[in-house]
């Protein structure tokens, strides 16, 4: 064996059945349901909404078929990042993971804020310590404090393995779909049909702000891949698993968005806070169901948190341990084999991000949603690329129509990312346009930082480095440039 593959870092292989299930739901289902589902009614009505989320779901499908075929393909660590690489090189690669990089980073650090907003509602936090007012929202200690508790419990759990924090994270999960369930049933049941009109509401506008919030709403299958180098898992099912957390997602959402619409008239919600939680009082008739509704919310923030920190750690771990990222992020502890710089990394920036304030909460999603399709059309690209390129390459888990597939996966990420676009209807404000500028600044630095102090690693190391022998093509084993 190589000395670049003895040195290579390689994950703990510690997920099993329940552990990847509680996961691959968790990462999509988080706390955005709780917020906005009363929204996307009003917006564009029931039925809208439901059209506009199976709309969402059926593009992110394409999408997901596209990483249903090249996980267990490639199950390696770093997922669309060295997928990019396989397909079109190092420039391609650092595109692609930068980008994904930045949607994790920013779903993880709005996952504080909101941790805080579902507390805040719980308990009144006391107006003291006050800090300062950003986007006029004033910050106080209290608030602040419980924010940093979360990130700093999310960090330990991780630094302890994803083992460790899959525990918690199933945890979590059972907490999440009781409490969804219990809200959709008692929608449906002591609501009225009455609540739910009108059907559609502003037409195809309606329906297409509804449709901006997919790509935020389903992010977290693509967390899947970055996990598979530690899934304890039959690898063919794995493609499958992909599918069915996009189609769970789904389901999901179209549950809440039903039980919200039957359970409380819009006049009833206006002005509402959480509208999930005050649905769910006015349906039952009891605060305390409430209340229950924001503890189910609190385990999808936990779980959506971990599924972040697991892509966005990841992702650092696989462009370190290739030598695209310093090495330092390519370190494992000894013990528990968790990426501990990499880590730290994502939780300063996540204790940084509440400093912003709530009213940060929808910078964070909308720039995430920006970056997240931005990387879905990477993935693509590696998905047509490479049924061309490598067409022999052991595929456990194929689309039958892959032709087809990568035609219309291509134009459902192209039409998401022309929302979010200056003459889209869902453009980005400024300060979204700031955080994705900065990011891309932060990348160029890194780039050249890379260039000048990893410019020696032939391309016969970093095949190792990045696929391992397993993995690695051999006609760049047989390089030594």
């Amino acid at each position: 064996m190589s000395t670049e593959n003895q040195n290579r870092e390689s994950m703990a292989k510690t997920l099993k059945r329940g552990d990847i299930w509680a996961f691959a739901f968790g990462s999509i289902v988080g706390w955005g349901w709780v917020m906005l589902a009363g929204g996307w009614v009003a917006s564009a009505g029931t039925v809208g909404a439901i059209i506009a989320m199976a709309l969402g779901a059926i593009m992110c499908c394409l999408v997901g078929i596209t990483y249903a075929e090249l996980t267990p393909a490639l199950p390696i660590a770093g997922g669309s990042f060295v997928w990019s690489y396989r397909a079109l090189g190092y420039k391609f690669a650092w595109f692609s993971g930068w980008a994904i990089a930045f949607a994790y980073v920013a779903v993880a650090a709005w996952e504080g804020p909101a941790l805080a907003t579902a507390v805040g509602y719980l308990i009144e936090l006391p107006q003291k310590g006050f800090l300062w007012s950003i986007a006029g929202y004033d910050i106080y200690a209290p608030w602040l404090a419980i924010s940093t508790v979360g990130t700093l419990f999310t960090m330990f759990c991780h630094y302890r393995g994803l083992k460790f924090a899959a525990i918690f994270n199933t945890i979590a999960a059972i907490l999440l779909v009781s409490g969804g369930v219990i809200f959709f049933l008692g929608g449906i049941t002591l609501g009225d049909i009455a609540n739910a009109a009108p059907a559609i509401k502003d037409g195809f506008n309606g329906i297409t702000i509804v449709m901006l919030a997919a790509p935020a709403m389903f992010v977290g299958f693509d967390v899947i891949p970055q996990a598979s180098e530690e899934m304890n898992y039959p690898i063919k099912q794995v493609g499958w698993l992909v599918i069915f957390a996009i189609m769970l997602g789904a389901l999901w959402y179209i549950m809440m968005i039903v039980g919200v619409a039957f359970a409380a008239p819009q006049s009833a919600l206006e002005g509402a806070t959480i509208p999930l939680a005050d649905a769910a009082s006015y349906v039952y008739n009891n605060k305390l169901f409430g209340t229950f509704i924001i503890i189910a919310g609190i385990g999808g923030i936990l779980t959506s948190w971990n599924a972040m920190f697991v892509g966005a750690t990841r992702i650092l771990f696989s462009m370190a341990r290739a030598k695209m990222l310093p090495s330092v992020f390519a370190k494992l502890h000894p013990k528990y084999k968790s990426p501990t710089a990499a880590i730290t990394l994502i939780g300063v920036i996540c204790l940084i991000s509440p400093l912003l304030g709530s009213n940060a909460l929808g910078w964070f999603v909308d720039a995430s949603s920006f970056g997240t399709v931005v990387a879905y059309l990477t993935v693509v690209i590696c998905f047509i690329v490479l049924r061309k390129k490598e067409p022999n390459l052991n595929r456990p888990w194929k689309s039958s129509k892959p032709r087809l597939v990568g035609v219309f996966a291509l134009i459902a990420t192209i039409f998401f990312i022309s929302l979010y676009l200056p003459f889209g209807s869902g453009s980005l404000g400024k300060f979204e346009w700031y955080m994705v500028a900065l990011w891309v600044v932060i990348g160029i630095i890194m780039v050249i930082v890379n260039k000048v102090t990893l410019k020696n690693v032939t391309l016969h190391e970093r095949e190792l480095l990045m696929f391992g022998q397993e993995y690695a093509r051999k006609e760049y084993l047989e390089r030594k440039d």
